[in-house]
């Protein structure tokens, strides 16, 4: 632990001087409406990345205030060492151990960020260097894909036989979605007039008649019209 309670790390780097001065905003990403009845309504969600930002001291020579936990490293090294982590681009942690005078441990700060930039400022007469260094919060992602499987229990949207994988949504259905129909069509929206079944099949929906049987009319994805199908033939894409 560095003299003054705190300790900076990059990764596995610790930043031989502790910076003077951290900033984290945590930024808002909640969003405001105006209701016919009820006003303006504040939308909650999820916040927006953190940003971190602070000034470190890298210096050429070794001080008393200074930590090296595996010895001496000239301010080259770390220099190196933000250059790959900005140009590896993978996320990392970024991690700040606080404690008391006394030892007493205090909360720390443990994120996973990538570096978005790093700028050098040097003085005449000092041949130590300051880098502003910029960081945010990275939240790993992917997409999540669905076997859409017929009533023989077979899966006909799958990597194995060449066809694509639709990604589907548990979003209600709405006039001029995207769908993926696997149901008989129908002439009506009362199930009456029953025609051909479609299996996997991508198309639009263009009228719906909440309350009836068979409340989606779909059309080809150029508008060309299909037939109306129940509402669980239907998943949006």
């Amino acid at each position: 632990m560095s003299k003054n309670g705190y300790d900076f790390y990059l990764d596995k780097c610790l930043l031989p001087i502790t910076p003077q001065k951290l900033q984290i905003k945590i930024n808002n990403a909640n969003s405001t409406v105006t209701l016919i009845n009820e006003g303006e309504v504040n939308l909650l969600k999820t916040a927006k990345l953190t940003d971190i930002e602070f000034d470190c001291e890298i210096p050429q020579v070794k001080y008393p205030f200074s930590s090296y936990p595996n010895g001496f490293k000239p301010a080259e090294y770390f220099l190196d060492y933000f250059e790959k982590l900005k140009t590896e681009k993978k996320p990392f942690q970024f991690i700040v151990s606080r404690s008391m005078p006394t030892g007493k441990a205090l909360f720390s700060t443990n994120i996973k960020v990538t570096m978005e930039s790093y700028t050098l400022a040097e003085k005449a007469g000092n041949f130590d260097v300051t880098v502003k260094i910029k960081l945010k919060q990275y939240r790993d992602f992917g997409t999540k894909t669905a076997k859409i499987k017929n009533e023989n229990g077979k899966n006909n949207l799958s990597a194995q036989n060449g066809r694509a994988v639709f990604t589907v949504s548990e979003v209600p259905p709405f006039i001029g979605c995207d769908v993926i129909v696997n149901g008989r069509l129908h002439g009506n929206s009362h199930g009456e007039a029953p025609g051909q079944t479609r299996t996997n099949y991508r198309g639009k929906i263009n009228y719906i008649n909440p309350g009836a049987s068979h409340p989606y009319h779909i059309t080809t994805p150029d508008g060309l019209w299909q037939g109306w199908v129940t509402a669980d033939s239907v998943k949006v894409i």
